[in-house]
């Protein structure tokens, strides 16, 4: 099998078109494509929604589900906030910079930006409560190259141990992260 790209991810939405002009607005995304059914293709269920389709760029589309039949929607209570989120790629450091400026002076609450070592990021928060990344890339390729060269090693460990592996340590640390391999 070969995959050639992610064609679309889909989250669910309170209001699809409140979601489609909040990233329209917010992060430059057109509308692509709106689907409405009563009837889940799939599954041949009985349930209406209404289905959008956003530009990401570079061909990567992000997707929402409006669902009016279905309870409120929610989020897992056991895994923490930070950690379900989409990440978007923009293009430089003054890009990120002007994004936050941007979403900041719109009411947007922003943290960051925060130095991963390999990737520069801002976070912030949708009007579902999803949680965005914006990020650039800032490792050389000597640093994502030694990234790789550790990956296999420190998942193995992680999985026999359920301890954080310390070969990448050196990323999180800004001192380190500009001069590590």
């Amino acid at each position: 099998m070969h995959i050639e790209k992610i064609h679309h991810v889909a989250y669910r939405c309170k209001d699809a078109k409140a979601t489609a002009d909040w990233y329209r607005e917010k992060l430059g995304m057109e509308l692509l494509f709106a689907f409405s059914e009563e009837q889940v293709p799939s599954t041949k269920e009985a349930h209406p929604y209404m289905h959008v389709f956003l530009d990401a760029g570079n061909g990567n589309v992000l997707a929402f589900f409006e669902l009016p039949e279905s309870p409120p929607m929610g989020f897992d209570p056991n895994t923490p906030g930070w950690v379900q989120h989409l990440a978007l790629q923009v293009p430089d450091m003054a890009t990120l910079l002007d994004a936050k400026l941007g979403l900041e002076s719109q009411g947007v609450a922003v943290i960051g930006p925060t130095d991963h070592g390999v990737v520069q990021s801002i976070y912030f928060f949708d009007p579902n409560g999803h949680r965005l990344e914006l990020a650039v890339p800032s490792g050389s390729p000597e640093m994502v190259e030694a990234l790789r060269a550790v990956s296999s090693g420190m998942l193995e460990e992680w999985s026999c141990t359920r301890r954080p592996p310390r070969q990448a340590a050196w990323v999180h640390q800004a001192e380190f992260a500009k001069t590590a391999p």
